[in-house]
């Protein structure tokens, strides 16, 4: 009995706060999608990146992570990103442990991969994080 009566005093309380809540907090509360990626690897293993890609306010933010596990030469992320009828790419290089992010507006698909001892060497599969 008191199992019952819980279960529909938590089900009047959730239909009452999301009539509750305002327009304009639904609409924030379900438009940002928090996508978590990687440990992606360079060909060689002795790279990777990781990370998160979500949307928010129509725009899509990237914060990575980038290992280069051996040191000495340097691991580099490559990302490519569709972006208002075009696309685009950029790569950031690493040396040791770096995290960076990036945003952008417009943006409907990210791809990502690892390349370890320069831009086109020793690269991994490329990924769609978004």
């Amino acid at each position: 009995m008191r199992k019952t009566l819980a279960i529909i005093a938590l089900a009047g309380s959730t239909a009452v706060t999301g009539i509750a809540m305002t327009p304009a907090a639904q609409a924030t509360t379900q438009s940002t999608t928090t996508v978590k990626w990687g440990k992606f690897f360079s060909s060689d293993h002795k790279a990777y990146t990781f990370g998160k890609t979500w949307k928010a306010g129509g725009k899509v933010f990237t914060k990575w992570y980038g290992v280069d596990k051996v040191g000495g030469k340097k691991g580099w992320v490559w990302f490519e990103y569709y972006q208002n009828g075009d696309w685009h790419k950029f790569n950031r290089s690493f040396d040791g442990k770096v995290t960076e992010g990036w945003h952008g507006k417009g943006i409907t698909k990210v791809y990502t991969f690892t390349c370890w001892a320069g831009k086109f060497d020793n690269c991994g599969r490329k990924y769609r994080i978004i």
